[in-house]
């Protein structure tokens, strides 16, 4: 029987001739080799392209949004710090109180002499403040600004102007509201200093700007106690701009200064930017402005806290 023999190097003529990687140009084949990295290296840099690009524009997280600017926004007027007419004077007290907006302004008056220099106002404030918080006992003075007649305004009660301070100014609504008291005493036949009206207008619309409120409309407080002009737990609708006897049942702020708050109102609006009208009170507005159910202190805070 006849083997056959195959002869030395026909195989390797073969693979050599045989086309694929093995037949390439050993440069050509190093290439290739790195081919699959490079592959890997191009997609991860594509993958994340595009993951980042989507964290750029796909939709945020409601809680990273920034705050909406109110459409009518009054600006800020100039305010001495309470720490400029208090100095020293100040006492221990406990930490503010805060509600989550404020929804009303109460106009006050200070029920003191109305000849004063206005270079006297930081004393006759530290006065009242001694007066409040010795005699009466409260933790701080009860208003959150006071308002002198050349129209300087202070900063009252402590907490941060910019801030919904509880103050303790109008027994039953001294939350979510704040309180301007006018330095001075202005009842029927007392003259109201323009500066003072113009003071109390810039003031009350930039706080109820911050809330997007206009000085003209109604909204809805509810009573945190019985001894103000509601019982507590009633739902009142107010002015937002409004007089301490509005809420409680006292001659405070006046009859002349009560008499201009419709003159501040519109004033205020006007400050915010607001377009002119009569009816802007009665309108709608006031259910944008309602705060809702106040979950109110027991009576007794209130009075310890001040009227």
């Amino acid at each position: 029987m006849r083997v056959l023999r195959r002869r030395r190097g026909t195989r390797r003529r073969r693979v050599a001739g045989t086309p694929g990687i093995a037949g390439m140009p050993r440069a050509a084949r190093v290439l290739l080799g790195c081919l699959p990295g490079l592959a890997a290296v191009v997609a991860l840099v594509l993958c994340s392209y595009g993951v980042e690009n989507a964290a750029e524009t796909g939709p945020r997280p409601a809680g990273h949004r920034p705050a909406a600017t109110p459409s009518y926004a009054a600006p800020r007027p100039p305010i001495v710090p309470r720490s400029r007419w208090l100095g020293d004077a100040a006492r221990k007290q406990p930490r503010p109180r805060y509600g989550d907006r404020v929804a009303a302004v109460f106009v006050h008056h200070t029920d003191s002499p109305n000849g004063y220099d206005c270079a006297d106002a930081p004393r006759i404030l530290r006065d009242l403040y001694t007066g409040q918080t010795g005699t009466r006992d409260w933790d701080d003075i009860g208003y959150n600004f006071v308002v002198d007649r050349c129209g300087t305004v202070y900063e009252g009660r402590a907490g941060g102007v910019e801030r919904a301070v509880t103050g303790a100014h109008t027994q039953g609504f001294n939350h979510r509201t704040t309180g301007i008291a006018a330095l001075g005493t202005f009842t029927a036949g007392m003259p109201v200093p323009r500066a003072m009206i113009h003071a109390i207008a810039a003031l009350s619309a930039w706080k109820l700007g911050l809330t997007g409120i206009d000085p003209r409309a109604r909204v809805r407080l509810v009573s945190s106690n019985g001894l103000s002009r509601y019982a507590a737990g009633t739902a009142a609708e107010l002015p937002a701009l409004a007089g301490h006897n509005d809420g409680y049942m006292t001659s405070c702020p006046g009859a002349a200064l009560h008499a201009r708050l419709p003159e501040i109102r519109q004033l205020a609006a006007r400050l915010q930017g607001r377009p002119a009208g009569p009816q802007e009170g009665h309108s709608r507005h006031a259910a944008s402005s309602d705060p809702g159910a106040l979950r109110s202190p027991p009576q007794a805070a209130d009075r310890r806290w001040g009227p």
